[in-house]
C-alpha cells in the first residue's frame, strides 16, 4: 500500500480550479485571472443552503457500542436524514464535513487495528459519505491518530475532495517558501445556481480547510518527520487572497477549530474567531470543541462581535453542528449580485437537532435512519458488534466513572495501574530501573458527552468494548522523567477541574468548572495527595497561571514528603507527554521511553494476565484512594453525574457523596459532597 501524501489529484479535474494542480501534481499551475460573469442584473439574488457535519468520530449508526444498544442521540444514519430533507427545501445546497472522522467509536478503531483497508476497499465511513454527495471535507486532528498511510487509504475512496491549508510536507530546510501541502488548501468548484427568478447562474465557490497546529505535538509518533503544520490564520492570509484572485464569488472557511475570544496568538488551536476577521472570508463552518454554534452558550461573547441570534461572527455567517452527528449545522445564504460581484447580503445560521427531549426528559428521534446510509454500513457495524462484545477476561468487581471527578475511582485505577505494570516491564534491567513510577490517568467519560455518557461495567466477563469504554483514544504510551516540583505543578494544573469553594458562603456552591475537560483531569497513582479546594486555583482550563495558589497538599511518596528535586518516572500518553493540554513543565523532550503501545491495548494486556494469573478468577479493579480533598467545613457542595439507579446505588458505599432528588436541565443528578466526613 503506497503512501500518497498529496492527493491532489482528485481535484484537477474540470469541475475544481486549484493552483496547485497540475499535470504533474507537483509544480503550481499557472494563475489566470478569471473575468467576472457578464449580464448579470443588478440586484439579482440567489439564496444558498449550506450545511455542515463535523466531529462525527466514526458514529455511522444510532448505536452505542459501549452499552450495547440503540442510541438515537448519535449516528450520521440520523444526521443523513436531515440533510436530504434540507436540501429539499432548498433550490440551492452545498455539503461539508469538518472532520474528526475515521477515529473515535469502536468502529473506528475495528477499520483501523483489526479489520485494516485493503487497498481499494472503502471504508465504511466514505461508503456512507458517498451516498450523500458531499462537495467536500476537512481534515481534523484526529484523522492522523492511526497514521498517514492509513489515512490516505481511507479518503482515497471518497467521492469528493479533502482539504487542509495548514499542514504541509516536511523537507528539513527553513525555507518556507518552498513547502508543498500535505493536502490541498483549497478547492474552487463551479456551481449552477438558480436565482429567486429561477434563471441559473454559475457561481465559483471556494472552500478552504483548517486543522490544529497542535497536531505535531498530539500526533507527534505519527508526523514527526513528515509533516509541519503552521498558523491557521497566516495560512488564510496566504490563500484567501489567492482564491479570490482564481475567480472564487463566494469563500467557505472549514476550520476544524473552535471559538475562542481570547487574545490572538500564534499557533492557536481554537481560531475560528479571528478568521471571521480574514477579508475575503464569507461562512466560516467550524467544529473540533464539540460545541453549537449558535447557542445560548456564546451569549457572553456578544460584545465580542458574536451574534448569536443571526448566527454570525464579526458580522461573517457561521455555524458548529455538535458531535457524533447530533446536528445539522445550517447556513442560509442570500447572495446579491452588487458593484460586478456576488456579496453575502444577508445570512441565517441555525441547528438541526437530531431528537429531542421532553420535559420528563425522554428522548425521540426527529427523524427516522437514512435507508441508504444505514445499507452500505451494516456489515462493518455488525463486524464491529461481534468483535467488541467478544470477552477475554473477567472482573470481580464493577467499574464505572459516576463520581470520577470527585473520589478516586475504578475507571481510572485500572488504566493507571496497567500503565505502572507496563513500565515496571520496559525499564527493568535499563539505567531508568528503580527510579519511582508514577502513572498518569483522567476520567475519559464523566459526562462530556452528556447525562449517558459514563462508564459502567459489571462484574464478570470483560470484551474489548469495556476496554474501549475505559480508553476511548488510541493514544500511545510514554514515560517522562520528572522531578518532585513538576509532579506537583502537573497536579496543581489538574485541580483546576474544581471551582474555589468560598467557606463563608452558605448558598449551594457547584465543584467542577465547566470549562475545564474532564480529559485533563489527572490523577497520579504511586503518590497520595490531598486537593484543598478553598484555594484558587493555580492554572486555568488553557494552562494559563492565573493565581498563586497552593491547591496540593500533604503530597507523599511511600509516606514521606515528596521533595522538588526528588526524581519519577510519569507513566502517561502521547497527547500529554507531547504537550496536550498545556500543562506545565510537560513538554515531548522529558520523554525517556518512547514506547511503540498503545494504552488501550497495554489495558488489555494487564487485564489479561492479571486475570489468569488470578486462577481465572478476575481482577480486582477497585480504587485505592491515593487521592482525596482537604477537609471543607459549613459549606454546601454540589456536583453533577448519571440519573441512574446504579450510579445511586454505587453513591451509597460512601458517606461523604450524597443523592438529592433534583435532576437539572441537561437530566444529570445533583448530588451533594459532604467534605467534612471521611473520604
Amino acid at each position: 500500500m503506497k503512501i500518497k501524501l498529496l492527493p491532489l489529484a482528485i481535484l484537477c479535474g474540470s469541475s475544481a480550479l486549484f493552483a496547485g494542480c497540475s499535470d504533474s501534481d507537483k509544480k503550481p499551475a499557472k494563475q489566470v485571472e478569471v473575468p467576472k460573469e457578464q449580464g448579470v442584473t443588478e440586484g439579482t439574488k440567489i439564496a444558498v443552503r449550506l450545511l455542515e457535519t463535523t466531529d462525527l468520530h466514526a458514529n455511522l449508526l444510532n448505536f452505542n457500542y459501549f452499552a450495547d444498544k440503540q442510541d438515537d442521540k448519535v449516528g450520521l444514519v440520523k444526521t443523513a436524514a436531515l440533510i436530504r430533507q434540507a436540501r429539499d427545501e432548498a433550490a440551492n445546497s452545498l455539503l461539508v464535513d469538518n472532520g474528526d472522522l475515521i477515529q473515535g467509536s469502536p468502529l473506528g478503531d475495528y477499520m483501523a487495528k483489526v479489520k485494516n483497508l485493503a487497498d481499494g476497499e472503502v471504508h465504511p465511513v466514505y461508503a456512507a459519505m458517498n451516498t450523500l454527495n458531499y462537495d467536500v471535507a476537512n481534515i481534523g486532528n484526529h484523522e492522523f491518530n492511526f497514521g498517514l498511510e492509513f489515512l490516505n487509504e481511507a479518503i482515497d475512496d471518497a467521492n469528493f475532495p479533502y482539504i487542509s491549508a495548514n499542514v504541509f510536507k516536511y523537507d528539513g530546510d527553513a525555507d518556507a517558501s518552498n513547502d508543498e501541502p500535505l493536502f490541498a488548501p483549497y478547492v474552487i468548484q463551479e456551481k449552477e445556481f438558480k436565482d429567486t427568478n429561477g434563471k441559473v447562474h454559475t457561481i465559483k465557490v471556494g472552500f478552504i480547510g483548517f486543522v490544529p497546529p497542535q497536531i505535531m505535538q498530539w500526533d507527534k509518533a505519527n508526523l514527526e518527520g513528515k509533516a509541519i503544520a503552521k498558523d491557521i490564520v497566516e495560512m488564510a492570509n496566504l490563500y484567501v487572497p489567492k482564491m479570490k484572485k482564481e475567480g472564487a464569488d463566494l469563500i467557505v472557511a472549514i476550520p476544524h477549530s473552535g471559538l475562542e475570544v481570547s487574545a490572538k496568538k500564534p499557533m492557536a488551536e481554537n481560531a475560528s474567531y479571528y478568521l471571521s476577521e480574514v477579508e475575503g472570508i464569507d461562512a466560516i463552518m467550524f467544529g473540533h470543541s464539540h460545541a453549537n454554534f449558535p447557542s445560548a452558550s456564546f451569549e457572553g461573547f456578544t460584545e465580542h462581535g458574536v451574534n448569536v441570534e443571526k448566527g454570525t461572527i464579526n458580522g461573517v455567517a457561521a455555524v458548529m453542528p455538535g458531535f457524533w452527528g447530533n446536528h445539522l449545522g445550517v447556513i442560509d445564504l442570500t447572495l446579491e449580485y452588487k458593484a460586478g460581484s456576488w456579496q453575502v447580503s444577508d445570512s441565517q445560521s441555525s441547528l438541526q437537532p437530531i431528537y429531542t427531549t421532553d420535559e420528563n426528559r425522554v428522548t425521540t428521534a426527529t427523524v427516522e435512519n437514512d435507508a441508504q446510509v444505514e445499507s452500505a454500513v451494516i456489515q462493518a457495524h455488525q463486524e464491529t458488534r461481534d468483535w467488541v462484545n467478544a470477552p477475554f477476561a473477567k472482573i470481580t468487581s464493577p467499574v464505572n466513572s459516576y463520581f470520577a471527578l470527585v473520589n478516586d475511582d475504578p475507571s481510572i485505577q485500572i488504566v493507571t495501574d496497567a500503565q505502572t505494570w507496563y513500565t515496571q516491564k520496559i525499564v527493568k534491567g535499563t539505567e531508568l530501573d528503580g527510579l519511582p513510577i508514577l502513572s498518569a490517568g483522567a476520567p475519559f467519560r464523566a459526562g462530556r458527552g452528556g447525562a449517558d455518557d459514563y462508564t459502567s461495567i459489571a462484574i464478570g466477563d470483560i470484551a474489548y468494548r469495556n476496554v474501549a469504554d475505559l480508553y476511548i483514544y488510541p493514544n500511545v504510551l510514554k514515560v517522562l522523567k520528572l522531578n518532585g516540583s513538576q509532579v506537583k505543578e502537573w497536579l496543581e494544573m489538574s485541580a483546576g477541574q474544581f471551582m474555589q469553594i468560598d467557606t463563608n458562603n452558605t448558598d449551594v456552591q457547584m465543584l467542577i468548572n465547566p470549562d475545564f475537560p474532564s480529559y485533563n483531569f489527572d490523577v497520579l497513582d504511586g503518590v497520595t495527595y490531598q486537593v484543598d479546594v478553598t484555594q484558587p486555583a493555580r492554572y486555568n482550563a488553557k494552562g494559563e497561571k492565573v493565581s498563586d495558589g497552593q491547591r496540593i497538599v500533604a503530597l507523599k511518596y511511600q509516606g514521606q514528603a515528596v521533595s522538588a528535586e526528588q526524581q519519577f518516572l510519569v507513566a502517561t500518553n502521547n497527547y500529554r507527554a507531547s504537550g496536550g493540554g498545556n500543562f506545565p513543565a510537560i513538554t515531548a523532550d522529558k520523554i525517556v521511553v518512547d514506547s511503540p503501545d498503545e494504552n488501550r491495548q497495554v489495558v488489555a494486556d494487564y487485564i489479561t494476565y492479571q486475570s489468569s494469573k488470578n486462577n481465572g478468577q478476575g481482577l480486582n479493579p477497585a480504587a485505592d484512594m491515593n487521592w482525596s480533598f482537604a477537609p471543607v467545613a459549613n459549606v454546601q457542595i454540589h456536583f453533577t453525574s448519571a440519573n441512574t439507579d446504579d450510579a445511586k446505588a454505587y453513591s451509597e458505599q460512601f458517606s461523604h457523596i450524597l443523592p438529592t432528588s433534583k435532576i437539572n436541565e441537561a437530566g444529570f443528578a445533583i448530588y451533594q459532597l459532604d467534605l467534612t466526613q471521611p473520604q
